[in-house]
């Protein structure tokens, strides 16, 4: 996975996190425990989400930083993380969200997988983030991750959010629907991306 960046040191102080989802904002707080941030999301803001029009989740994470740090004036940290299929040729990838409709409905968007891989053998899968932290200067930097493994049906699991209870980490017999909090942040596509943002900004 590729990491790019023209970035800094991030100093302590405020960070907006560019998201409306509860449940990512959650996680942010969590892996950023500790680091002399304090994260506020931009909802709490009142900043309005971008649309997200590129093609990329590298693309779709800047944009939303670079629009919560002009609009803030602090700098700003926005996630694009989606589900990568194999055998749909890498859907529903950056329309992820999307398939859960308005409503956010992702036990709906989970049938959906289902139903479209029907008949097909192959049930590996890929959760894949991008992080992008922006400055209002302009300075900005990417950071991208990853972790593999398949997708079992029916849905298992009540904790994570999104299509957690269907993706079964490669090597463990829990999906992430059914983990610890803690015991997924440890192998996440966010915590991979993560470690890679703090090494760069904070170490």
């Amino acid at each position: 996975m590729e990491t790019f960046l023209t970035a800094r040191k991030l100093a302590p102080g405020r960070l907006v996190v560019a998201s409306h989802n509860a449940g990512k904002v959650r996680e942010i707080n969590e892996l950023l425990k500790g680091r002399g941030v304090e994260a506020i999301a931009a909802g709490a803001l009142g900043l309005k989400e971008p649309e997200e029009t590129e093609s990329t989740f590298a693309g779709n994470a800047l944009l939303k930083a670079r629009a919560a740090a002009r609009a803030s004036g602090l700098p700003a940290l926005a996630d694009d993380s989606g589900l990568e299929v194999a055998a749909l040729g890498g859907a529903p990838g950056v329309y992820s969200a999307r398939w859960a409709g308005e409503a956010r409905d992702f036990r709906a968007a989970m049938a959906r997988v289902e139903q479209e891989l029907a008949g097909a053998a192959d049930r590996s899968a890929r959760f894949v983030c991008a992080l992008a932290l922006a400055w209002p200067d302009g300075a900005e930097a990417v950071f991208e991750g990853e972790v593999r493994g398949a997708l079992v049906f029916p849905p298992r699991g009540e904790q994570g959010f999104g299509y957690d209870p269907i993706f079964l980490p490669t090597g463990e017999r829990e999906t992430f629907g059914e983990m610890a909090p803690a015991r997924k942040h440890a192998m996440s596509h966010r915590a991979d991306a993560f470690r890679k943002l703090v090494e760069a900004c904070f170490g």
